[in-house]
């Protein structure tokens, strides 16, 4: 319960995008997140990217990657194809909503998509509390899958057990904090019922990632920080947000100096895997090699 209460201050504290997360198409939501810079996906990719080439056992296999907290499919877009955020942006950002239905977007989107040369070797299932945007993520082919549930309020549907169960690897870049050990604690029967996969965050720093360490260490899985590198999330969206989140960071202990205080959000990633596979190698070898 008290860990809930720190999630529930700190969400508080950040600007709420909730009024355009969930509609039938991206245009809304990208504009909003360039006028703040947003970039994780970005950011993320290498590391991600670096992931599934060390999970693919040979150059047959297919990595199988679940995005919790994926929206319209963002990530799925960067790891699936040759596209950059910049590039999502251009596509998205600049559509006028009054000349283009969403159908339209989701149309020329799918065509768009499919003309695009895919990565080998990776499908993406997403999961988002966000009907439409899993749909819209679905319909236009970024998603190979997708799941529509609250995990934070829900138990995992049987019929999804099946389709978690191949999983290779589970990712976030910013959903933490509205997703909490609960989610995991519902997904983990399902996701180690088959390979044990390893888990990716990136978790805003304003967040504790105790409780979901302890969840995953309960099942197994260690967890790594990785040291000495942080990863910008967007921009502030205001002068109000931004002395929010410090005063936020300053209670839990964290030094803000040279990292949101240079005006950003700032995020930092944990691997958990296997205890035999972080035994073999560590994190920061792991990434190095």
């Amino acid at each position: 319960m008290l860990n809930d209460r720190k999630f529930d201050e700190s969400n508080d504290a950040k600007a709420s995008m909730d009024h355009i997360y969930d509609r039938a198409d991206p245009r809304a939501y990208f504009r909003e997140l360039k006028s703040v810079s947003y970039t994780i996906p970005g950011a993320a990719r290498p590391i991600l990217q670096k992931l599934i080439a060390l999970l693919r056992r040979n150059a047959r296999d297919t990595v199988r990657v679940l995005d919790i907290g994926c929206s319209y499919g963002i990530n799925a877009a960067l790891l699936k194809y040759d596209l950059t955020i910049e590039d999502l942006y251009v596509r998205w950002g600049q559509m006028t909503p009054a000349l283009i239905t969403a159908e339209e977007i989701i149309k020329q989107d799918r065509e768009f998509f499919a003309g695009l040369e895919r990565v080998e070797g990776i499908e993406v299932m997403g999961l988002d509390v966000a009907g439409n945007a899993i749909a819209f993520a679905e319909q236009a082919g970024l998603l190979d899958r997708g799941l529509a549930l609250d995990l934070e309020n829900q138990s995992l549907p049987e019929a999804a057990v099946a389709d978690l169960a191949p999983v290779d690897l589970v990712t976030s870049t910013g959903c933490v904090g509205y997703v909490t050990e609960k989610s995991f604690e519902r997904l983990l029967p399902a996701l180690t019922e088959g390979r044990q996969p390893w888990f990716a965050n990136f978790v805003l720093r304003m967040f504790p990632f105790d409780a979901i360490e302890e969840t995953l260490g309960e099942s197994g899985f260690v967890t790594e920080k990785l040291d000495g590198q942080t990863f910008i999330q967007r921009a502030f969206a205001s002068d109000e947000e931004r002395e929010r989140i410090l005063e936020q960071l300053i209670e839990r202990g964290v030094d803000p100096t040279g990292e949101e205080t240079e005006g950003n959000l700032v995020a930092e990633f944990f691997l958990s895997r296997p205890r035999e596979d972080a035994a073999r190698i560590p994190l920061d070898r792991l990434l190095s090699a």
